[in-house]
């Protein structure tokens, strides 16, 4: 028979009053608190003593009003908690600083956990058990704890500003703390040292509608801005389905290719000539014909010569005997190699699109320089239904867009992340293992 979750017993707060202003002051710790500090006039007492003695007043000119007030209960992981304190903290020097909240939850049964809240951004906080274990996360340093390693963040000495509520520490406005961020999203582990003692925390980053869900609260949370450290990348796990698809979609196309070879219609005519230059007879000559099949497709014609030093230009017809369709075309070739620098190419093709079937002959008529003795020789290859490698080529190019638009996103992304950390420069890796 299961057995469903206990939460807090419903105890009524103990009231006592300030002596500093006279108002109430309620303690919801059930004998856990150390220090808490009055609503009303915000002086932190001290909760040990029967007559609540004061420890600090309040010296500031402003209040800051929790977004989640104080007695407020919300579940997390089917665990009722409720907020007992509340403390702003700020970090940096001169006009170079930032504050964060953060809320102290009560559960009679597992203790304390925290939220902490930046502009926007939440995160869900419990007391380590172990220690973590110093690593190296890519370039960066970094702790390794329960198997996840985490990259260094950011490093600074936060004073606590504004407090109001109770806490199981001595706490008052002016305290400080030298505190360390190691980053694995949605992780963030964090140490805080005061004197010589050391602890450590792990948040779960926790969106602000959670939050909102878990406490009923009325309206719609802050809305988040920039990104967080421990903020979890829209793209995680993107980049790599991405360029995967790319090569299952590269491994396609592949295949389409060797298709269109296999099925290609083949060599219609090939036939090796010589040009004389210092020939006196005409150097013009028609192929014999040769026959087309098949449905409309792409003839290719290939010149394939041994010029050296020399150019030869050819003026080319491929013509249907039966209706006298022509299509006319000129390729002009050279090649010269002086001192091991090439210029040139010996081959070149044409390709003519959607030629019908019929029957067909090539009219040739070459140029060469007439000033050259060499005799040149070259072979005219004539094929059918040739694969367009240019179009998988785009094709390749085009299927390449998608994934490096991911990439660029995610790589944007996090930058934005490490933007704000104190050891940027070491590269731009999350220090996640996922």
């Amino acid at each position: 028979m299961s057995s469903s979750p206990v939460s807090p017993p419903v105890v009524k707060p103990k009231a006592l009053y300030c002596p500093n202003c006279g108002g109430p002051v309620e303690l919801r710790g059930f004998g856990h608190a150390l220090t808490v500090v009055c609503p009303q006039c915000l002086s932190v007492l001290d909760a040990t003593t029967p007559e609540f003695q004061i420890l600090q007043k309040f010296q500031g000119t402003e209040r800051i009003e929790p977004l989640i007030p104080l007695g407020t209960r919300g579940k997390f992981a089917n665990v009722e908690y409720e907020v007992i304190g509340f403390q702003e903290r700020t970090a940096g020097s001169g006009g170079d600083t930032y504050s964060w909240n953060e809320y102290l939850l009560f559960n009679p049964y597992q203790g304390f956990r925290y939220l902490s809240e930046y502009k926007g951004h939440w995160n869900f906080i419990r007391m380590l058990n172990g220690l973590p274990q110093q690593a190296i996360v890519g370039k960066r340093s970094g702790v390794q704890y329960d198997g996840r390693r985490y990259a260094r963040f950011s490093s600074a000495e936060a004073q606590t500003t504004y407090v109001v509520g109770e806490f199981p520490w001595r706490v008052k406005v002016g305290d400080s703390v030298v505190g360390d961020d190691f980053i694995s999203p949605p992780y963030m582990l964090s140490s805080e040292v005061t004197g010589n003692e050391v602890t450590w925390s792990r948040g779960e980053y926790t969106s602000g509608r959670q939050i909102w869900q878990a406490f009923r609260l009325p309206g719609n949370p802050p809305a988040p801005s920039g990104v967080y450290p421990s903020q979890p990348s829209p793209f995680a796990g993107k980049v790599r389905s991405a360029w995967s698809l790319w090569l299952w979609m590269m491994v396609a196309l592949a295949a389409m290719i060797l298709f269109f070879m296999v099925g290609s219609g083949g060599q219609l005519y090939s036939q090796s000539y010589n040009y004389h230059p210092q020939s006196t007879g005409e150097a013009s000559f028609v192929t014999p014909e040769f026959d087309v099949t098949g449905r409309a497709s792409n003839i290719e014609v290939a010149i394939n010569t041994d010029l050296q030093n020399n150019w030869l230009y050819f003026n080319l017809a491929l013509i249907n005997s039966q209706t006298d369709q022509a299509f006319d075309f000129g390729r002009e070739l050279s090649y010269y190699n002086q001192g091991g620098e090439t210029e040139g190419s010996k081959r070149d093709h044409v390709l003519i699109p959607s030629v019908q079937a019929g029957k067909y002959y090539l009219r040739v008529e070459p140029e060469g320089d007439a000033k050259s003795t060499e005799v040149v020789q070259y072979e005219i290859t004539v094929r059918r239904n040739v694969p367009n490698y240019a179009f998988f080529i785009l094709a390749a190019l085009a299927l390449c867009i998608p994934p490096l638009i991911v990439s660029i996103r995610a790589g944007s992304y996090e930058t934005a992340r490490w933007r704000e950390s104190d050891f940027s420069a070491a590269g731009t890796s999350s220090g996640g293992d996922d």
